[in-house]
């Protein structure tokens, strides 16, 4: 099996990092403290100026592992730390951080991409938060970074999911791409940010981290104990084993 995501770094200061993790970019809790590792060190890389998280296969990421969490749902508490640090590594990092989404952007892409400066979508690009229909919750906070209230609640509460237009309708996306034209409109977006002086672009992150409302990472464990909570109810473990033998949940 190949490695679930590579790095490279090019001479002007873009660095990409590009998950491969066939079929569905879904990452257990080891690679999520992996990714999360990565993108700190990519901060702290004085080489480079960008980052692009970006990713090969059907869909930029369907979250985590669900197989992982069945086979002993006290990974849970790995799984919620993984990423917890990915996301933090991305909205904290001293270096802006561009999205190329295509395909489904689900769970921690969702996650991922509310961290992130800048995202970039393939027409094909479309998002959704089924935790609800997993027995879990976590995302909203994220979500809303992208998206109004109520819209956020209405995605949440249905599991229902938006295409790429009408992400880009609701302001969460800079510009829809053919999914051919993605990396190079990241790359071409990437590199005009690279010409700047890496110190005003970090002064200019740090300030624009300090003025949204709000604490993002505090938002995010505040949810993550209620994914806590759930995974001690018998619907949450209807719900992953309804979704892992491809049947309808059945609730009391």
């Amino acid at each position: 099996m190949s490695q679930p995501f590579g790095t490279t770094i090019h001479d002007n200061g873009v660095a990409e990092l590009i998950f491969n993790h066939p079929p569905v970019n879904a990452f257990d809790s080891h690679t999520w403290f992996a990714i999360a590792n990565e993108i700190d060190a990519l901060g702290s890389n004085d080489q480079v100026r960008v980052i692009i998280i970006a990713a090969e296969g059907k869909g930029f990421c369907a979250g985590v592992d669900i197989k992982e969490l069945a086979a002993d749902s006290s990974k849970i508490l790995d799984v919620n730390r993984g990423n917890y640090d990915t996301f933090k590594a991305i909205h904290l990092n001293p270096k802006p951080v561009i999205v190329a989404l295509h395909g489904f952007v689900l769970g921690g892409g969702i996650g991922i991409s509310g961290a992130a400066d800048i995202i970039i979508a393939s027409e094909c690009a479309s998002f959704g938060v089924p935790e609800i229909d997993r027995g879990a919750l976590g995302g909203g906070a994220h979500l809303q970074r992208m998206f109004s209230v109520q819209k956020v609640r209405y995605m949440y509460f249905t599991g229902e999911f938006i295409d790429a237009q009408e992400a880009y309708r609701l302001g969460a996306v800079e510009r829809v791409v053919p999914r051919e034209e993605l990396m190079s409109t990241a790359r071409d977006m990437a590199n005009k940010i690279a010409e700047k002086s890496p110190a005003m672009v970090a002064l200019a992150k740090e300030a624009l981290n300090g003025i949204e409302d709000g604490n993002l990472e505090n938002k995010y464990r505040w949810e993550q104990g209620f994914t806590f909570e759930a995974y001690t109810m018998g619907d949450s473990q209807e719900a992953r084993d309804a979704f892992l033998e491809k049947r309808n949940a059945e609730f009391d």
